[in-house]
């Protein structure tokens, strides 16, 4: 006997469409009531209250798409009489943006298969990227970058730090060494911002000097202290650019250059005593600190280290010249180094560059990235301190 039973059936497709129209429409219903949120919170009044507290009013909105993981939402942007209306959701997709441009960038470095790229975008935008675009991308991606590597540098930065990091590039079927070079300061409201970067073929004077020129020519004004490392062509092109500005040789890397010449052994004992010099109250104690770890380093037979300490040590005082709550940081290289470091961890992937410009432009899109953070948002200093102490010092003169 045949089955009389109805035999339901299931159209997957539909029912998956459905519940990524609820998603999507909860979603944009979502966000859009935190915009509205947002938009009350500055007015300090709920939409068509009667406040005497008001400090704004709504007058309309527009639209905007907005790319999320349920697919492509409808924003509706609160508009306001008397200011401009931002709001926290824009700048995180502005990040977002960023990151995945810079994305992009590595994986067409590194060769990632365009079908493989296609995959990896859907999972960091939300939208597929077609093989297509991917080439219209970088193009937008890299012209972005230049934007803002050559953007001007406004206002003044008392402190600059500058380093370099040395990456491998193809040239002709061999691979050779290519320089990028990159400054961030410390503004005279405290914050750090990255100043610049370009590529240099070797970190020597001709390569710092079109570095520092670049600078100045984008406005980088203001230096009273450039940080690096003992670089001879760095130095050199400093005092020419910046002749007003005093140099800081990093501490660390100071003590890695004594040890080069102190037997492993006798390596803690020496670094306890170079950073005895450094923690003193200030400059003059610090050399006659200098002066008795010299003798002491003679008196042990490490003469080829005391002799380094003899040369450099004064190359390694100019931060006690400035606020000593600033010492710290100061002393060393060490903001700009922890950056270096994410740029090499970043660039590791790609193993040789097709060219100098892909580096620089990999290396330009995660400072871009990292200045778009916390590192960018925080006060780094106190530099109030530093106007009172200049004030200071021409009331005493």
């Amino acid at each position: 006997m045949k089955d009389d039973k109805k035999i339901v059936s299931i159209n997957e497709g539909l029912v998956r469409d459905e519940l990524d129209n609820m998603v999507r429409s909860t979603v944009e219903q979502t966000l859009n009531d935190m915009l509205d949120a947002e938009a009350e919170q500055l007015c300090n009044a709920q939409k068509y209250e009667r406040s005497d507290q008001r400090k704004d009013s709504r007058a309309g909105y527009y639209e905007r798409g907005f790319e999320t993981k349920a697919g492509k939402v409808k924003l509706k942007m609160p508009k306001l009489r008397n200011s401009t209306f931002e709001t926290a959701i824009i700048e995180r997709y502005k990040r977002r943006e960023a990151s995945v441009e810079e994305a992009l960038i590595e994986m067409y470095l590194a060769g990632v298969s365009v079908r493989r790229v296609e995959d990896i975008t859907e999972a960091l935008w939300g939208t597929r990227v077609s093989s297509g675009t991917v080439s219209n991308l970088n193009k937008k991606a890299f012209k972005n970058i230049e934007q803002w590597r050559n953007r001007p540098i406004e206002g003044n930065y008392p402190y600059v730090y500058l380093d370099g990091i040395v990456l491998k590039r193809s040239w002709a079927g061999e691979i050779r060494n290519v320089s990028v070079l990159v400054a961030i300061g410390v503004g005279e409201d405290g914050y750090r911002r990255v100043l610049g970067i370009a590529e240099g073929a070797k970190e020597d004077k001709a390569g710092w000097s079109g570095f520092l020129s670049h600078l100045k020519q984008r406005g980088l004004t203001g230096v009273k202290l450039i940080v690096s490392d003992a670089c001879l062509g760095l130095m050199e092109s400093a005092g020419e650019y910046y002749p007003d500005a005093l140099w800081q040789r990093c501490t660390v890397h100071f003590y890695r250059n004594v040890f080069s010449v102190v037997p492993r052994t006798k390596t803690r004992h020496v670094a306890d005593m170079l950073k005895a010099i450094h923690a003193q109250e200030d400059l003059e104690a610090a050399r006659e600190k200098a002066k008795l770890v010299i003798d002491k380093l003679r008196s042990m037979r490490l003469n080829a280290a005391a002799d380094k300490v003899q040369q450099s040590i004064n190359e390694t005082f100019s931060f006690y010249r400035f606020p000593k709550q600033h010492w710290i940081r100061l002393k060393t290289n060490n903001p700009l180094e922890r950056i270096m470091r994410e740029i090499r961890r970043r660039t590791r992937v790609v193993g040789a560059f097709p060219d100098g410009e892909s580096a620089l432009m990999l290396c330009a899109a995660r400072l871009r990235h990292i200045a778009g953070t916390k590192w960018g948002t925080r006060k780094y200093m106190n530099m109030d301190l530093l106007k009172e102490m200049e004030i200071e010092q021409q009331f005493l003169a």
